[in-house]
């Protein structure tokens, strides 16, 4: 039911264009959108029959703000700002998710190579990419690095170090090397990562057939692995098009209160990734097309061209991100948007039947867990604690919306290790809800412990003197481990039926909140366990160690290593201790 104050702020918006601010009963901003008349766009949502995602979230509109602006162009940067600043749980969010990686050779005297996500960080570069994967974009870097003496470190050591006597490096930190000498092997790793692997290739069959011809079998087959490593490289790549530079293409298809969106990274004639989001739309879906595109160069450098459906208005992005924007009618782009399109489709289609009947099971569970706990259950945290005989004590805390999980704002803590379980609990919640105070952040409407009446206590009493009137319920488990019901701070119990959807949520919000707590803890005994074994080794200092972590990721990582592997990052003798003390138990 609307209130009279909200009809008459409704009937009296302006027709002209700006950005509404929809706002929930506690003042939180929860959806942000822009319109080119203010009046027709914000009545919109109070009339006429919605899904049922739009429809939650008009129920939690208690008021709305607005901002007149000149031109739709202003409304559409106002709105990704106003995005960016209050980031509403119901606006479609892109700027978080994970960047591709990239290859970035630096325009320094002595030029490096190197994987990199950190677009906005260093203007002072080339970037090529975006790579499908990590282990694309590393396999690539190692192959350049073996083929080319280009500079491996960051920082310009004293002396030079074991790549220059393997003949992997000119040694500039020590001796002087001709400029023209490095700007040459930039100009070949510039045309190899712009796909003109052809003389590299031609070069590399040469070597292997005089190596084969001297019998030096070894150093032919490190060719012949070289080669393979290309034709791996370029197998990641996926279509071929008539069209030299970068181009990125977008397109979208929206149905059933869903919008899919598409895109195609071309770079230099080759597809070389694709990009695919599914999410809900509760707004208009060319709008929100614009505004993922927009943030999507938050974190990716510009293309030369961007290629959208023709029945799309660019001109608003041209002027924001300056750049041209193709809207074809026909030739190769439009083949192009085609198949984006087509893709598009298919993948919503094909995702919907999955997601429509999770979102369907997972409406009753919440609607169960709602009429038994009697109060919305809109926003749930859960927090599990984790340790070994009190060793690297730490607690994670999970946040559910709807019965679906907010991963970005999961949080883990660790803890104080001389704490008991109880401590533990206080100290976790404490922590989280001293936070959420102190930056007016969102509450939940109910926090989950997994314990008995004792947790159930510990939580409630911290939430009560730091004067928050949050619901504290504990998941109760049988004999056998499972899910048995839900207790209150009385000590009354709501049962929970093993068939029921509620009890399979709440199942998986228990796993999830483990699995997030023993990860964590994991992660921090394996680096202690790293940093343990190499610390008592002789002749390995911060800096190798942190060389040897960065070169082989992990503990298993270098203790699966050889000693040549190892010995290409820190000196021979140091290689061989490092070897022996991971393998003395052997």
């Amino acid at each position: 039911m609307i209130s009279e104050q909200l009809k008459a702020k409704l009937a009296n918006l302006p027709y002209e264009p700006g950005v509404y601010l929809m706002k929930d009963s506690r003042g939180e901003i929860i959806y942000v959108g822009k319109a080119k008349k203010l009046h027709n766009r914000v009545n919109q949502y109070f009339v006429g029959a919605h899904d049922f995602k739009t429809t939650k979230m008009v129920s939690h509109i208690a008021d709305f703000d607005f901002i007149v602006v000149a031109s739709e162009k202003e409304a559409l940067v106002l709105e990704i700002n106003l995005i960016k600043k209050h980031r509403p749980r119901y606006n479609i969010m892109f700027i978080d998710d994970s960047s591709y990686p990239y290859i970035k050779l630096t325009r320094e005297q002595y030029p490096r190579l190197a994987v990199a996500r950190d677009l906005k960080k260093d203007r002072n570069a080339r970037y090529f990419g975006p790579y499908p994967d990590a282990l694309a974009a590393h396999e690539t870097v190692k192959l350049l690095l073996s083929l080319y003496p280009i500079r491996r470190c960051v920082s310009m050591p004293d002396k030079v170090c074991l790549y220059y006597h393997m003949h992997q490096c000119l040694g500039p930190c020590q001796y002087e090397v001709d400029p023209a000498v490095y700007e040459e092997i930039s100009q070949k790793i510039i045309s190899f990562l712009n796909g003109n692997t052809k003389e590299v290739e031609q070069e590399l069959k040469a070597r292997m057939q005089e190596a084969s011809d001297r019998l030096a079998f070894e150093q032919a087959k490190e060719y012949a692995d070289y080669l393979e490593a290309i034709r791996h490289i370029k197998d990641r790549q996926f279509i071929e098009v008539e069209q030299q530079g970068s181009m990125d293409v977008f397109a979208y298809y929206a149905d059933r209160g869903y919008i899919a969106i598409q895109g195609f990274f071309v770079r230099h004639g080759t597809i070389l990734e694709k990009e695919f989001k599914l999410t809900p739309l509760y707004g208009d879906a060319e709008d929100e097309f614009i505004s993922f595109i927009i943030q999507f160069y938050e974190n990716h450098p510009m293309a030369t061209e961007i290629v959208l459906p023709p029945d799309t208005d660019g001109s608003a992005l041209e002027d924001i991100l300056k750049v041209h924007v193709f809207l074809p009618e026909r030739g190769y782009r439009r083949k192009l948007i085609a198949m984006c399109q087509d893709n598009a489709r298919r993948q919503l289609n094909l995702k919907f039947e999955v997601v429509e009947k999770q979102d369907e099971l997972t409406r009753q569970a919440v609607a169960q867990l709602e009429a038994d706990i009697g109060r919305p259950m809109n926003r749930i945290e859960l927090f599990d604690n984790s340790h070994i005989s009190g060793t690297f004590t730490v607690a994670a805390c999970v946040v559910y919306e709807d019965g679906m999980p907010v991963k970005k704002d999961y949080r883990l803590y660790k803890l104080h290790t001389a704490n008991s379980d109880v401590d533990s609990m206080k100290e976790v919640v404490y922590r989280r809800y001293f936070r959420i105070l102190k930056e007016n952040g969102r509450q939940p409407d109910a926090v989950l412990v997994d314990g008995g009446l004792t947790q159930i206590e510990a939580a409630s009493s911290i939430l009560e003197s730091l004067g928050l009137p949050i619901l504290v319920l504990g998941l109760v488990k049988d004999d056998h481990h499972n899910t048995s019901g839900l207790m209150r701070l009385d000590g009354s119990l709501v049962p929970i039926d093993k068939s029921s959807n509620l009890f399979f949520l709440l199942t998986r919000m228990q796993d999830e909140v483990h699995r997030v707590a023993i990860g964590y803890h994991r992660r921090l005994r394996q680096k202690a366990q790293t940093k343990s074994v190499l610390d008592e080794i002789e002749g390995i200092g911060p800096k190798r160690r942190k060389a040897l972590l960065k070169a082989f990721g992990n503990f298993t990582g270098l203790k699966a290593a050889s000693r040549q592997e190892i010995a290409g990052v820190v000196p021979a003798a140091a290689a061989d201790k490092v070897y022996e003390a991971l393998h003395a138990e052997e």
